[in-house]
């Protein structure tokens, strides 16, 4: 009871925000407090001038002004003041205590009046006392301890004095004080918890947007960072490059794009697993980042592609120079747990004005000088050049062919069987583009296919091949599926997937003998996209397969996100799979995976009647390659169509 009384008496220090908005609170009250003293003061003083002492009507009251002044004076210079808690807390505490002080002189000061004066002068006084504390006990409602002991200080003597005078007409009025001070005492404590609530309503408030705020920021930062190796991901590095861009062009400064592709990766994580394969790309991160003091900006863009930004003199020499140390960086041993692994990195670099202006033709330029190190100089820079620039001029001539070309009469399709080697019989066809141009003759279709989406038509171009393919496809039995490839603009096209979807409707052709072949790398580019477009396909029935399946960092995780039917094993697990212990545990580990999660398992490539024995023995039954027959034509398709529907004198074939 008592600990209850004396927390109810006492400044809450514990709490800092009730604190600060108790003190600003009563802050905003000063003015109006010590105008109704004044003003209160002044007229009761007025009423007994010559009928009281001159201490009473002119010295002590004064003092009253005097104390008034001063505080107003402080209120003034310090009313916008900002105060630690300790402060706030030190203030309230002496506001507390001068209220006490000032109600018990002033309440004995007024009731010295009392035997001053007639009935008028003596009523003046209970009015002043009641009505001033009143007032005050107003001003002061924020600060309940401090309202609580002016209550008491001040009414409880009043209410003593005025009910024991035996005059009936102030008892009364002592009674009626009374009863006003227990409804001014409630009012007092729902404000103030009602204040108190609204503080920390406040406060949880704050703390929740505070939380929000932080979690944005997180957010921020993961959209920003790749979760891996802390660099800046793609999308902040492509947002840097425009941003530096702009300076450079600016205030005429150097600057140059580097695109970085690790050599030998994939073995890496083949033989010590993707978790040693992670700590390398952490460790590359790293070695990257120890060059940040030359002016360079480090970004990792996906899988074992980094970029860097390249501020200062942007001469091919200079470039050629900071290229080549990176790349002895990056081939340096990576010791991990007593394991060494080694890789190294091609690099490819385009220059700002040389290259191209804008971000996009930096990043083609840069992408082509990569391409180049990859295929004839790799762990090396390659800076592009206009030798390089020519060689893509002479691919604009494929793509000026390709816009010319009618695609009706010169693209044709080629099919290649998918074999189940427990009875030759054919299960499905995968369609493959051709094209025989009147000007260039015949074009691979790495070129074709690279040049139409450097163009921009790779979408007419793939609509008229699935139409083709779709033709096919009713010379067939019913039971053999139809296999067509999207190309990477393809599987993130709105355009393009819709236009498709339409073309398969009005086929004919039922939805379930279908499949659409996708790559890692078309999937990576813009995954949200690419794995919307890839469900409204699987929502039609449509059969979804992962082509060239462990080629990328990340074929697990696509593994799970995606409606996969079938994952097609990629050729560079086969070549030396009678061989390599390894490489069959790797081939062995993605078929049992295939049948953990409900997918056909195709296995590319193979030539060698060894590869397809080994193959057997992991479990492998559907195969593609030209162990079994190369790609041809729909005649030839035909032509294995036996009764049985099965691959016309396989074995002679398979020695071939």
């Amino acid at each position: 009871m008592f600990s209850r009384a004396k927390a109810i008496l006492s400044i809450e220090s514990g709490n800092p925000e009730l604190v600060q908005a108790q003190l600003a609170a009563f802050t905003k009250q000063v003015p109006l407090l010590y105008f109704m003293l004044v003003t209160n003061t002044v007229a009761i003083t007025v009423t007994h001038l010559g009928t009281a002492p001159v201490s009473l009507t002119l010295y002590i009251p004064s003092a009253l002004y005097a104390i008034s002044l001063f505080r107003l004076v402080h209120w003034w210079f310090s009313r916008n003041r900002r105060y630690t808690h300790a402060e706030a807390v030190g203030r309230l505490r002496s506001t507390y205590r001068l209220t006490a002080l000032l109600g018990a002189g002033f309440c004995a000061w007024s009731l010295s009046l009392y035997p001053y004066g007639n009935a008028y002068q003596q009523s003046h006084v209970a009015f002043y006392i009641a009505n001033t504390v009143v007032g005050c006990i107003f001003c002061l409602m924020h600060l309940r301890a401090a309202a609580l002991a002016l209550t008491a200080i001040v009414l409880g003597p009043f209410t003593i004095f005025f009910g024991t005078s035996g005059n009936p007409v102030f008892t009364a009025l002592a009674l009626n004080v009374a009863l006003v001070t227990v409804a001014m005492v409630f009012i007092l404590f729902t404000y103030y918890r009602d204040f108190g609530a609204l503080i920390q309503s406040q406060k949880e408030l704050e703390a929740r947007q505070a939380e929000t705020q932080r979690l944005s920021d997180e957010n921020h930062r993961l959209a920003n960072l790749d979760s891996l190796t802390n660099l800046p991901n793609r999308r902040q590095f492509r947002a840097e490059l425009e941003t530096r861009i702009a300076r450079a062009e600016k205030n005429r400064t150097g600057l140059a794009l580097g695109l970085i592709d690790l050599d030998g990766f994939k073995p890496v994580n083949d033989t010590f697993g993707h978790g040693i394969g992670d700590k390398l790309l952490v460790e590359v991160g790293e070695r990257l980042l120890a060059f940040a003091g030359q002016g360079l900006f480090p970004a990792r863009l996906g899988g074992d592609e980094f970029g860097i930004i390249f501020e200062g003199k942007a001469c091919a020499e200079r470039l050629h120079a900071i290229g080549d140390e990176i790349c002895a960086a990056l081939q340096e041993p990576y010791v991990f747990n007593g394991q060494t692994a080694r890789v190294s990195g091609s690099l490819g670099i385009s220059i700002l004005g040389d290259a191209g202006t804008t971000a996009d033709r930096l990043f083609d330029r840069a992408d082509f000088a990569l391409y180049l190190a990859k295929q004839n100089f790799r762990g090396t820079t390659v800076v592009f050049s206009a030798e390089h620039e020519a060689e893509i001029n002479e691919q604009g001539r494929i793509q000026q062919a390709l816009r010319a070309a009618d695609f009706e009469k010169e693209m044709h399709l080629v099919f290649q069987p998918m074999v189940d080697v427990d009875t030759n019989g054919i299960s499905a066809y995968e369609a493959l583009a051709r094209w025989r141009s009147p000007t260039l003759g015949n074009v691979p279709p790495g070129i074709f296919i690279r040049a139409a989406e450097r163009a921009g038509i790779i979408g007419r171009l793939t609509e008229i091949l699935v139409q083709k393919a779709l033709a096919a496809i009713q010379s067939w039995p019913d039971h053999i599926r139809l296999s067509v490839n999207l190309s990477t603009r393809d599987v993130v096209s709105n355009k393009t997937v819709d236009a498709l979807l339409e073309i398969i409707a009005q086929s004919g052709v039922d939805p379930a003998r279908l499949d659409i072949e996708v790559t890692e790398t078309a999937v990576m580019r813009n995954f949200t996209l690419a794995a919307d477009n890839i469900r409204r396909f699987a929502e039609r029935g449509i059969g979804i397969a992962l082509d060239d399946f462990g080629t990328g960092h990340s074929s697990l995780n696509y593994v799970h996100k995606l409606p996969l039917t079938k994952i097609k094993i990629d050729r560079s697990f086969i070549v030396d799979i009678a061989t390599n212990e390894r490489s069959r545990s790797i081939v062995k580990t993605i078929v049992d995976l295939s049948r953990n999660v409900g997918c056909v398992c195709v296995v590319e490539g193979m030539e060698t009647h060894e590869q397809v024995a080994a193959l057997r023995g992991l479990g492998c039954r559907m195969m593609q390659g030209y162990y079994f027959a190369r790609p041809e034509r729909l005649e030839g398709t035909l032509a294995y169509q036996a009764p049985s529907d099965t691959i016309v004198n396989a074995p002679v074939r398979k020695t071939g």
